[in-house]
């Protein structure tokens, strides 16, 4: 990773939550889209994972780590608190 540029965002050796969230996100992502289709460049699946992550994913897809709310509308729920 190093060679490339990318720092690791692991805290220490051991933690198995540092990253759930994100390794839960990837698999669904993985899962319900990118595993469903073929992409013949990559500004088409760039298009693509951008529709599903800020048009579904974000807005309505709802989480239950967030109280089964969306990511928009838990945001709207802690705004008004």
């Amino acid at each position: 990773m190093a060679d490339h540029g990318v720092t690791c965002s692991m805290s220490r050796s051991g933690n198995v939550r540092d990253n759930a969230a994100m390794e839960s996100f990837f698999l669904s992502l993985k899962t319900e889209r990118t595993a469903l289709k073929v992409y013949r460049t990559r500004d088409q699946a760039t298009a693509d994972l951008f529709h599903c992550i800020e048009r579904f994913h974000n807005p309505r897809r709802r989480h239950s780590k967030l109280d089964t709310l969306s990511p928009m509308g838990y945001e709207k729920r802690t705004m008004k608190a």
